[in-house]
């Protein structure tokens, strides 16, 4: 897969699936477009298609025409499925079937954002290392724990390439095409999108802490590290401050200072919206969900989530998940609570 110079052109097919990204999708075609200008060659040749061959719709509403249904899909060496919101409802038989064919049949079998999902259910990630947005990485580890996922920006595994999504559909192409067309081609056609620096494999997707909340103090980092990277098991709050060398009284007084709010009351947040992300992804059942993000209770579980987002876990499994941006704010009530009380 992308390995071979002489191979000209390569032939990629893009199966969208509704909701699919337009940015994983935009990101991953139009390097190639570019890359055919560069090098004043077809070096690349792709064509998109739907399962049924009507118009599908990408996240943001914007219809895309293909140019034919799925099983026409014949030509292209290479298939890669671009999925985005919701994909843990797809279900479509057909699909799982076709991408089983195809890799049956010795082609590459890679996918776009969440369409690992797909790939996923379909098999294809046995015995592969994969990647999926960061926001799909906990629903996706808690249904199919036997797969080897990673946080990384994209991964190529042999026949297998799966992507996070976002601009880093735009690395990953760039790879490819360094890799089969040599570094050159792949800076020229970088620098066209004012795409300053290729990001490696390995680079993480999210941003660094520190940018994310807007705060440099570095014990209050290492706090929320912390925090982040123990949700199903959550430290005491004396805990966190010995690890980070502070005493409990130093430690409230860095997060009312920056962040307005009880070390307790962040961490209670990040838990529930992890929980959120469990519930509109997996089928996990509400106990199960809260016991992986350090509730002893569904009933507590219950109150908290409510007072943070203003519906019980049932009624927003009920809805299918927020459509739209949900302003998510710490529970206003300080009532002291340990972390691992909740």
């Amino acid at each position: 897969m992308f390995d071979d110079p002489n191979e000209i052109p390569t032939r990629i097919g893009f199966l969208l699936v509704h909701n699919f990204s337009m940015m994983a999708f935009a990101s991953a075609v139009e390097p190639l477009r570019s890359a055919n200008r560069m090098a004043n060659e077809t070096l690349y040749e792709w064509r998109v298609y739907s399962v049924d061959g009507q118009p599908v719709s990408a996240s943001n509403g914007i219809e895309v025409v293909p140019d034919g249904p799925m099983s026409q899909l014949d030509r292209e060496k290479i298939v890669a499925v671009v999925a985005g919101i919701d994909v843990q409802k797809f279900e479509d038989e057909r699909v799982l079937g076709f991408l089983r064919r195809a890799s049956r049949q010795g082609r590459a079998v890679g996918a776009l954002c969440t369409g690992s999902h797909v790939l996923a259910k379909a098999g294809l990630l046995d015995d592969r290392r994969c990647t999926i947005h960061w926001e799909n990485l906990g629903g996706f580890t808690e249904e199919f724990p036997e797969i080897e996922v990673s946080s990384d920006l994209y991964e190529i595994d042999r026949d297998r390439f799966t992507c996070s999504g976002g601009t880093a559909s735009l690395d990953m192409m760039l790879h490819l095409i360094g890799r089969q067309h040599g570094q050159t081609l792949a800076n020229q056609v970088s620098e066209q999108f004012i795409h300053d620096r290729i990001r490696e494999p390995h680079d993480h997707q999210r941003m660094e802490l520190r940018a994310r909340i807007g705060v440099s103090h570095p014990k209050l980092i290492s706090v929320i590290s912390e925090m982040e990277a123990n949700l199903e098991e959550p430290l005491t709050q004396t805990d966190l401050a010995e690890r980070a060398g502070l005493s409990t009284r130093q430690l409230e007084r860095l997060f009312r200072k920056y962040l307005n709010a009880t070390p307790t009351r962040y961490y209670l947040t990040l838990r529930l919206q992890r929980a959120r992300q469990l519930l509109t992804q997996t089928s996990m059942s509400i106990l199960s969900v809260a016991l992986a993000c350090g509730f002893v209770s569904a009933s507590h579980f219950s109150k908290c989530y409510r007072e943070c987002f203003g519906r019980t876990p049932r009624a927003e499994r009920a809805i299918g998940g927020v459509t739209g941006s949900a302003r998510i704010q710490l529970i206003a009530d300080e009532t002291p609570l340990m972390a691992g009380q909740a």
